[in-house]
């Protein structure tokens, strides 16, 4: 089990999000944003706006993709 925060997955807070995998540690961002967007947090909003600037480029959001993956991949397991 490894750990990473919002803002180190690209969010706006330090909300904790624990998982075995990459993918499932994205998807707890993922749902966690969409309550975000739902209460229109502001600094959630802006976060969501860069990535949405880096979906528009492919290679930009897959090179983002990747290195978020290999930090959380670095990262050592939780105790």
């Amino acid at each position: 089990m490894k750990t990473m925060t919002c803002e180190q997955l690209g969010g706006a807070c330090d909300a904790e999000f624990q998982a075995e995998t990459f993918d499932e540690i994205a998807q707890k961002a993922q749902q966690h944003g969409m309550e975000m967007l739902e209460i229109q947090d502001p600094g959630h909003l802006e976060a969501m706006q860069r990535i949405q600037v880096l979906m528009q480029d492919p290679q930009a959001m897959n090179n983002w993709y990747e290195g978020k993956q290999k930090e959380f991949e670095n990262l050592p397991e939780d105790s």
